[in-house]
């Protein structure tokens, strides 16, 4: 995703507005913060709407660049890969509380259906590395098609509802429990996981 230098100070500041408020931060709250006027905001987006659409772009093309490091650390194990693969996030996205992406699904609908699609398509580095697994016999012969449907029903209820935090779960040892379960169920029995959690 191509944006500007201004655009990614807004979407930096957005995430971080986001975090500490839920969709309760204003347009008032992003140019305090960056010390700009609401105007200049106006100029790139139009509306909190298209922030939060320009935000998910942002998000998981961050995703993508991380999950590319995994794929290219030949230090990594299959295993490792596809465990690292599963639970992607940038560092400077560690600390977002993705539990609040509950809350767009009923204010912002347009924007909740491209997260899911997101989640439904971007799975080419994880098929293959699971068919990967598989031929190198460290990953059980299980169809890719369950545990695609597993995580993506498991994320996909972590961030539209508010479950985590009810149980007072963070977004990241969620992501970190659920890929130890999948990942126990379907390394082969000889194949331990390396990567420290």
């Amino acid at each position: 995703m191509d944006m500007n230098e201004t655009q990614n100070r807004i979407m930096e500041t957005v995430i971080e507005e986001f975090n500490k408020k839920g969709l309760k931060f204003t347009m008032d709250d992003v140019a305090k913060d960056l010390h700009m006027s609401k105007k200049t905001i106006y100029k790139e987006y139009a509306d909190k709407a298209e922030l939060f659409d320009n935000m998910v772009d942002y998000c998981f093309s961050s995703i993508k660049k991380s999950e590319a490091g995994i794929m290219n650390d030949p230090k990594l194990s299959t295993v490792d890969k596809i465990s690292g693969i599963l639970i992607a996030l940038p560092d400077n996205y560690k600390n977002i509380d993705f539990r609040m992406m509950y809350q767009l699904k009923d204010k912002y609908p347009d924007v909740y259906t491209k997260i899911e699609k997101r989640l439904e398509t971007d799975w080419d580095n994880t098929i293959r590395l699971l068919e990967q697994g598989m031929e190198e016999g460290v990953i059980r012969r299980v169809p890719v098609a369950v545990i695609k449907a597993m995580v993506e029903a498991a994320i996909e209820k972590f961030l539209s509802s508010d479950v985590l935090i009810s149980g007072n779960t963070g977004y990241n040892q969620a992501l970190e429990t659920m890929v130890d379960i999948i990942m126990n169920g379907i390394c082969a029995k000889s194949v331990g996981l390396t990567a420290e959690k």
